[in-house]
């Protein structure tokens, strides 16, 4: 397959279907050798299992993998391919155990850190959901200095770069935005700069880091919204703290993206009593009940809000839901 695709690629991995006798010699062969240039060592004495899946765009490779403890070593012989990327590897949960430059570093649920692709390394997956990701060493080398000096030192998961960094991608992979052709270019410089930011302290970036740590920051917020928005006392200064900045710059970062913060809260309460009043179970909840469970303290702003959203109240909406039945 090849690692520099101009086109958006997603590959996908799975022993689940495939006979156990044959389950190793394929996963080793198509995928250790063929896609990913490794070899892999099987370190369990049950039958493998091992799904991955991996997505290519220029400038960006990105591997999920779960499945039984396994051991990948990129020999000598390997690098062959020629490929000098430098790879950010997550473990999130469960843990994982990396050796390269003479070092041997553990991985636990959060943790993080850098390799070079055109060194011999050795990474062990023991349990859990390990996610890597790939990006050229050009790129990084005009950002940070000394790129070999920052592999296999681990990554902070409680430093801001770090979390910002964690809060783009995974806003990037929940809504695909590297599927959008308009959108590719754009989010994969703000991953090369959010990569050097996280493991370096001082990154030599250019006028996109602005815009990166920008996206970040949204990304960010909007999560942290979506997660906390069904509590009551949710509010831009409660947001801001939690993100480190302040209610104004919260404010601006939310009417970048054409809303704002009450109108984002607003309709994520919307939909969640939409989907409690139209469910199954509806019926056996008062509407009260529901307008609080969703993080409205006014019942009357509440049905108010409803009604103009849906075209209906919410008694209106789970009257036509129980007809429908």
């Amino acid at each position: 397959m090849p690692t520099d695709a101009a086109n958006f690629t997603s590959y996908r991995f799975s022993t689940s279907d495939l006979p156990e006798r044959i389950r190793i010699p394929l996963w080793r062969e198509h995928f250790g050798r063929c896609v990913v240039h490794a070899d892999i060592e099987p370190l369990s004495n049950v039958p493998l299992q091992a799904d991955a899946s991996l997505r290519v765009v220029e400038g960006l490779r990105t591997l999920a993998l779960k499945g039984t403890p396994m051991r990948f070593k990129r020999l000598q012989a390997n690098l062959a391919d020629g490929d000098d990327s430098v790879g950010i590897i997550f473990c999130a949960p469960g843990s994982s155990q990396l050796t390269q430059r003479g070092r041997d570093v553990e991985l636990c649920a959060g943790d993080a850190i850098a390799i070079l692709h055109s060194e011999p390394a050795s990474v062990t997956y023991v349990d859990g959901l390990q996610f890597g990701l790939a990006v050229p060493r050009a790129e990084l080398e005009q950002r940070v200095t000394n790129l070999e000096s920052l592999a296999m030192r681990p990554i902070g998961r409680r430093t801001e770069a770090f979390r910002l960094f964690a809060a783009y991608l995974k806003s990037v992979f929940k809504t695909r935005a590297l599927t959008a052709p308009k959108l590719r270019h754009k989010v994969v410089t703000h991953i090369h700069d959010l990569v050097a930011l996280a493991i370096d302290e001082c990154p030599e970036l250019g006028e996109s880091s602005a815009s990166a740590v920008v996206a970040a920051r949204h990304s960010a917020a909007l999560e942290y919204i979506t997660v906390h928005f069904q509590e009551p006392g949710l509010s831009v200064q409660t947001v801001a703290r939690c993100q480190g900045i302040s209610p104004r710059y919260l404010q601006r970062l939310m009417a970048s993206s054409g809303t704002s913060f009450t109108e984002r809260l607003n309709e994520l309460r919307l939909q969640r009593a939409f989907e409690l009043l139209t469910g199954s179970h509806t019926g056996r909840q008062r509407i009260s009940d529901v307008a609080l469970e969703v993080g409205f303290s006014d019942v009357s702003y509440f049905n108010r809000l409803f009604r103009i959203r849906f075209g209906e109240t919410p008694r209106g909406v789970r009257l036509v839901r129980k007809a429908a039945n």
